[in-house]
Parts: C-alpha cells; sequence; structure tokens
C-alpha cells in the first residue's frame, strides 16, 4: 500500500483547542470562487461548504490519481466534483434522494455540451408553444387566471409543500413544462435537465428564501420559468465543454447510510476522507429540499416522506423514531452524557413540554452514537495512514446549551483508534441566543491502521 505523500504532525491537547486563524475573511470564507462554479453551481446548499476548503485539504493530504477520497455525507457533492476536477478518484455516500440525485448529475460530465442545449431547446420551445394555448406568456407579465384554469399538484405532493412556497402560475408553468421533460426521458440529457430545474425552482421560480433556515417570502403573482430553466442549462452545456478533459475521472456516488459502509466499499480501500457531517441542531434537511423533491416526483406522499427521513442521521427531532439505538454508543461518554442531561434540566426547569422538546436530550445522544457508529464502520476501508477532514459546527439549539460539536468529535474518534491532528477553524457565527460566537471547524484525523 503506497502512503500518503503528506504525513501532519500530531498536535499536543493545548494545540487542538487552539483556533488556526482562518485565511479568508469571515464573511468571504464560504463564498465560491468564479472560478470554481463549474459543475459546483448547477445544484447547490447555501450552507454547502465551498470548493476551495476540499482543495486545500486534498493538497494536504496528498491526495492524487492512485488514491481514493471518500466523502461518507456527501451531499450535492462538493467534494467528489472537486476531487474530478483535481483528477483525484472519489466516492461520495449520500441517503437522501434529492442530494443523491443532484450529486449523482453533478459528476457526470459526459453527457455532449451542444447535444444537451440542443435537447433542451426544443422542449423549451414546445413548452412556450403550450403555454400560449393557454393564453399565458413565460414572461412574468400575465394577469389573473381562475384556479380552476391552473394545473394542481396531487393533493398527497401538495401537502409535504411549505404553505406558500410557490405561486399559482409559476407552479402551472413548471408542471407544463415537466410533462414535455417527462415525454423524453429516456434522452441521455434529461437528468441534467431535471437538475436545471431543480435550481431554477429554489433560484427564481419559487418564494422560497434562505437566510440561513428555509422559509417563505413575499408572495410571487408570476414568475418566468422556462427562461430560467434555460439559461441553468445553457451554464451547465458551458461547463460540459471546459471540463469534459476530466469525465473518465472515477467519482462513484452510492445512495446509503454512512453508519452501514462495509458492505459499500473494499476494504482498505479509502486514502482519505474530505466531508460534512449533519450538525446536531434543528434544521430539518428534508425541509431545505422539500420544493424541488416534490415536484421532481422523488416525495410523492408522506410515506415516501417518513422514509426518507429514517435513513438519514439523527440529527434533529424530527427524524427520531422508536427504536433507534445509537445513543447506546456513546453511553459512557462523560461530556455527552453531561450535555443530554443539562439540556433536560434546563427543559424542566424552563418548562417545556412539547413533545419535540422532550427530545433535545436525545437527539444529541442519538447524534454523536451516530457518528461514534459511523468512524467505526469507516475503520475497515481506510488504508494505514489515511487522513481525514470532518467539517463541523457548534451548536446552541437546543435551549441555549453549548455543543462543542468539533472537540466531542475528535473526543469520540480518539476513542475509537483515530490520531487526531487538530482542529482548525473554518469561520465563526455569532449567536445572539447565546452570546457566543459558534465555530466551524475541520477535525483533523488519521487512521494509523
Amino acid at each position: 500500500m503506497t502512503e500518503l505523500a503528506v504525513q501532519l504532525p500530531p498536535a499536543s491537547s493545548r494545540e487542538l483547542r487552539k483556533s488556526i486563524e482562518p485565511k479568508r475573511a469571515n464573511r468571504t470564507v464560504n463564498r465560491v470562487d468564479e472560478g470554481d462554479q463549474a459543475a459546483h453551481n448547477w445544484y447547490r446548499f447555501v450552507l454547502s461548504y465551498p470548493p476551495h476548503l476540499v482543495r486545500d485539504y486534498l493538497q494536504r493530504f496528498g491526495a492524487d490519481e492512485r488514491s481514493i477520497c471518500l466523502d461518507p455525507f456527501c451531499g450535492t457533492a462538493t467534494t467528489p466534483v472537486e476531487c474530478k476536477k483535481l483528477g483525484v478518484p472519489s466516492v461520495g455516500i449520500e441517503s437522501h434522494p434529492l442530494s443523491f440525485f443532484a450529486a449523482s448529475v453533478k459528476t457526470d460530465w459526459a453527457t455532449d455540451p451542444a447535444g444537451l442545449l440542443e435537447h433542451a431547446q426544443g422542449i423549451a420551445q414546445k413548452t412556450i408553444e403550450d403555454l400560449k394555448r393557454d393564453g399565458i406568456s413565460d414572461e412574468a407579465e400575465n394577469g389573473r387566471f381562475k384556479q380552476s384554469e391552473l394545473r394542481k399538484l396531487p393533493e398527497e405532493a401538495d401537502a409535504l409543500l411549505l404553505a406558500k412556497s410557490i405561486s399559482p402560475l409559476p407552479l402551472h408553468k413548471t408542471l407544463v413544462l415537466l410533462d414535455n421533460l417527462r415525454r423524453t426521458s429516456g434522452s441521455q440529457f434529461h437528468r441534467h435537465e431535471m437538475l436545471a430545474l431543480a435550481h431554477a425552482l429554489v433560484n427564481s421560480i419559487s418564494n422560497l428564501h434562505f437566510g440561513p433556515e428555509v422559509g417563505v417570502g413575499a408572495a410571487k403573482k408570476d414568475a418566468a420559468v422556462v427562461g430560467p430553466w434555460l439559461k441553468n442549462i445553457e451554464a451547465m452545456s458551458r461547463d460540459l465543454e471546459a471540463l469534459r478533459g476530466n469525465w473518465q475521472v472515477p467519482a462513484n456516488i452510492i445512495r446509503a447510510d454512512s453508519r452501514q459502509m462495509l458492505k459499500l466499499l473494499a476494504p482498505g480501500s479509502i486514502s482519505s476522507v474530505i466531508t460534512s457531517p449533519p450538525y446536531p441542531n434543528e434544521k430539518d434537511y428534508t425541509r431545505t429540499t422539500r420544493l424541488e423533491s416534490v415536484l421532481l416526483g422523488i416525495l410523492q406522499n408522506k410515506a415516501d416522506l417518513r422514509a426518507v427521513k429514517r435513513g438519514l442521521m439523527r440529527s434533529n427531532t424530527r427524524n427520531v423514531y422508536k427504536g433507534d439505538d445509537d445513543h447506546l454508543w456513546v453511553s459512557s461518554h462523560k461530556k455527552i452524557q453531561g450535555i443530554a442531561e443539562e439540556i433536560e434540566r434546563r427543559r424542566i426547569a424552563m418548562k417545556k413540554t412539547s413533545g419535540f422538546e422532550k427530545m433535545y436530550a436525545k437527539v444529541t445522544t442519538l447524534y454523536f452514537g451516530g457518528m461514534a457508529r459511523h468512524l467505526n464502520e469507516l475503520k475497515a476501508v481506510l488504508k494505514p495512514g489515511a487522513h481525514l477532514a470532518y467539517v463541523v459546527g457548534d451548536q446552541a439549539s437546543y435551549l441555549r446549551v453549548m455543543i462543542r460539536t468539533g472537540q466531542l468529535l475528535a473526543d469520540i474518534a480518539k476513542s475509537q483508534g483515530y490520531e487526531v491532528l487538530g482542529i482548525d477553524l473554518f469561520r465563526t457565527r455569532f449567536s445572539t441566543a447565546t452570546g457566543e460566537n459558534l465555530r466551524e471547524e475541520a477535525v483533523l484525523l488519521r487512521w494509523p491502521g
């Protein structure tokens, strides 16, 4: 087995707690640089970590074409996309079906750029003609329409949406476009065209806003649909042309639970890990992507939604279920148990009695137990000397009890036999609830083998 080219020195416990000054200003550290946008901007979570962070760690870890980089919580594929650009083979694991779809498309650069644009232009023209027959223009300049004249989602699907997240007329236009897209679903271009629509839905068609939580802003009476979608296709086509030199670099995206990896990857095959798992807070990751998940047909009813939530890391009270037992992995961890006990004491003192509030302490132990379970599974697939970077953030969502996620994850990793090399400060954000700076950090580990 080939050792990694770069060996990071071990850090003392004092250095572990010491912040490393970010190279960029805090306000810009998470921004995607203009030169990095190709493929990354096809569809991206608002809180995704930036490509330059992945690039920095790939360089520090000595990753090259002979190694494999794993992202076990790959989301929309920031790590696999950046690896592919740099010629580094990668594997991404993602349980959320919309994120898995986005990651799979964003790492597929074999599609013919000119063919994609030509195919999409044909669909755009057909959709505009269909809308004209309805007396509707794609421009946001239409008058009033009776609700009965406009297309609607099935009742079960509509019930999954955030209320007023998309206005009736833009929804009608989107459904007409979707009909035409589905008529050509066998096309080699279909997946890219669908992802372009997901991007347009979030960024221009809907009433959604992100700051950073998803919310619903002022309702748009109308919005263009075909135009923004086709603009995204044009950007994809340009990117595919620019990226075609690396289309053969392996980037394997697997839909699976990152706590169950032994059957997915070859033993001793992974040289590095760069990832950002969910944080322990009340962010429901299925809510953030609900609109595009429903309109693309990934979620059609509540049963679909429950199935997705069951497959995710237990990081919020909206996806805790009877029979969950990940907490057993940290039952003897004094710091984590102490945090859970403090959350419960504060809940009782504040007389918080809702069902979700009663689960705050439990979800905290389930989260860290799930991470311990993941790190235990991971050991079998790592090469001796493999380096790992986990981007995580402090949280205070549960009754303002501070959870220093990075420090706790480092403790868990150490108990699993990993070497803790240090904790890099990525950025900070001020919490008005606690009056403290919350840290986002990269926990750096090494697997000795």
